[in-house]
């Protein structure tokens, strides 16, 4: 039995779900408000036969206990298996997690972490040494809440304060330099990291310190530093602020991301809680992952004389996720985003919602820059934009930008196109990959075989992948699938796909990579495509039905009430579109042939 089988078993969902939501008996079923958005009559679901929850409200969302504990607390799938395990009393080897002794050395970093935020708060908040950030505070209008909400510190223009401080407090120098905080000099010895700066502790998604940034209080360079990466620190994987956000984030169903630290203060002093900080980076996929978890809305608000370059090269990190929606605010020239916020809040409210979409910036921006009378900007023009376009999965959507580029640019549209097809022939193309070792552990669970039946096919021939567009993260009810199909819908093959997995989730790819075909299947094409197709159906079919399982439960409760309320209409109305949809499917698999 696989650790994540364990793991179902042992927890009941809706024993774990009512520790965050107060949940009454609706026949066999439970109901409540739906914890992910704002509502006032009870549209969330749990169904303890299926040990599933679905919300019937606005946002939608449903799955197991793992995908709840990811969307409730914002976790990757790792995070949440180990959340998990450690409450159903499952111990994970180390395989399955990281080994006891980096759990302690990474707790250690976190203590060492903690601390020295503690410290360089209270040299700001009381003590002398502070009282040059304080002012610069005051002048730039950060107020004391905010400063304490945010934990703002001080370092002081020494050597070795921090570093006698934590030793003192029993931390090694070496666990000192493992958490980014002091420096080893080559002759011996070692000094604080951090001196004469105003420190931002800067915290993961469950508010633990994991770094700092840094900011000098004069014009000497560098203005911002920032700690190494480290064991629990890594810049591209962080958002400033998001612990702060996550709820206005979910509530707003929007992130804003702004570029700097000072750019996220005054933010939330003036209630736009939703407003994190990219730490002067591009947005990465790691910071894109992180959230997917809390909303699919995203708005960049970007310095204006770098806004073109930045949304382009944003543009390719976000447009890879197709159900990412990306807009871009454009700042008056000259303007960040704390001063627009602190001078002009009504301002800010309107470029909110006048946000345009990203490509759509990005097009404005490149194309302010050409001369379309000469042939060499033409061809850059098409060189900056047409990357973007190729991650466009959405073929309305490309074919209107292709059409767009090839409009502003004065050309034919057949020579975008010829550029496309030369850069799709240029990518790598996904090669089948065999795992370096197979489990010896027979799984004694099968999650769901037509779940599994498709991972396999699209994992072992490659060339049925552009098959799949028609395949969503919502057709895998089961969170370890889907896990491997979102993270493979990314990845060019299977040791690229291994890299971006959770360790706990090997063993499962390497069941589905090594699953034995029939050979009719592994000697015919056509056999593969017909029976991905199949698969495809069984699966939309799958998910309809189990919509229609679960309305049927609350449209027999909303009747026992008597009268007709907003809710049952809606799941009414839902419950029409997905029997039309199931009688697509079963037309589709009349003229198919069966399934193997």
């Amino acid at each position: 039995m696989s650790v994540i089988t364990e793991v179902k078993q042992r927890l009941d969902i809706v024993e774990f779900i009512s520790e965050y939501v107060t949940l009454q008996k609706a026949g066999r079923n439970f109901k409540g408000l739906c914890p992910f958005h704002s509502e006032k009559h009870a549209s969330f679901f749990v169904f303890p036969e299926q040990q599933s929850w679905h919300c019937f409200g606005a946002c939608g969302a449903g799955g197991d206990i793992f995908s709840f504990i990811m969307k409730k607390e914002g976790v990757d799938f790792g995070q949440a298996l180990r959340l998990l395990a450690q409450r159903g009393g499952v111990t994970l080897s180390p395989r399955e997690g990281p080994s006891k002794a980096e759990d302690e050395k990474k707790e250690r970093l976190f203590q060492i972490s903690e601390a020295a935020a503690e410290y360089y708060y209270h040299i700001l908040s009381a003590t002398k040494t502070g009282a040059t950030a304080r002012s610069y505070l005051a002048k730039r209008n950060v107020v004391p809440e905010t400063i304490k909400e945010f934990r703002l510190g001080f370092s002081p223009d020494a050597w070795e304060t921090i570093k006698n401080y934590l030793l003192g407090k029993g931390y090694t120098e070496k666990e000192l330099v493992e958490a980014g905080l002091i420096i080893e000099k080559e002759e011996g010895g070692s000094y604080d990291r951090f001196r004469n700066r105003l420190m931002f502790p800067i915290c993961d998604i469950q508010g633990r310190v994991t770094g700092f940034g840094a900011r000098v209080l004069d014009d000497s360079l560098p203005k911002y530093i920032n700690s190494p990466q480290t064991p629990i620190f890594d810049k591209s994987n962080s958002l400033y602020g998001i612990d702060k956000a996550k709820s206005a984030i979910r509530k707003k169903d929007l992130v804003i991301i702004v570029e700097g630290y000072m750019d996220v203060l005054p933010a939330h002093q003036h209630d736009w809680k939703n407003v994190v900080g990219s730490m002067g980076t591009s947005l990465t996929e790691k910071q894109v992952e992180g959230i997917k978890r809390l909303t699919n809305n995203i708005t960049l608000a970007l310095d204006a004389d770098l806004a073109g370059e930045e949304a382009t090269l944003r543009g390719k990190a976000i447009l890879a996720y197709s159900n990412i929606e990306a807009n871009v605010i454009l700042l008056p020239p000259g303007k960040d985003p704390d001063e627009v916020i602190g001078e002009e809040l009504a301002l800010w409210q309107k470029l909110v919602e006048q946000a345009m979409p990203i490509m759509d910036f990005a097009f404005q921006s490149v194309m302010s820059k050409v001369d379309t009378n000469k042939a060499r900007d033409k061809s850059l023009a098409v060189q900056k934009l047409l990357p973007s376009i190729y991650e466009i999965r959405d073929p309305v959507q490309q074919s209107h930008y292709l059409k767009r580029l090839a409009r502003e640019l004065k050309i034919e549209e057949s020579a975008i196109r010829a550029a496309l097809r030369e850069s799709r022939a240029g990518r790598k193309r996904p090669q089948p990959g065999k795992p370096t070792e197979q489990s010896p552990i027979a799984r004694q669970f099968m999650s769901s075989p037509i779940e599994e039946y498709c991972l396999s096919l699209l994992l072992q021939y490659p060339e049925l992948r552009p098959l799949a567009g028609e395949v969503s993260p919502e057709h895998f009810e089961y969170t370890e699938n889907r896990e491997v199909f979102v993270k493979w819908q990314h990845s060019s093959d299977i040791p690229s796909l291994e890299s971006k997995l959770d360790t706990s989730l090997l063993e499962h790819l390497y069941c589905l990579v090594g699953k034995n075909f029939p050979p009719d299947i592994r000697e015919s094409e056509q056999k593969r495509h017909r029976n991905l197709d199949d698969c495809i159906l069984r699966l939309k079919e799958k998910l309809f039905r189990k919509l229609e399982t679960e309305k049927e439960a609350t449209l027999e409760i909303e009747r026992e009430k008597g009268g007709i309320s907003s809710e049952l209409a809606k799941l009414e109305e839902q419950g029409i579109d997905s029997g039309l949809k199931l009688q697509e499917i079963f037309v589709k698999k009349e003229k198919n042939h069966g399934f193997n």
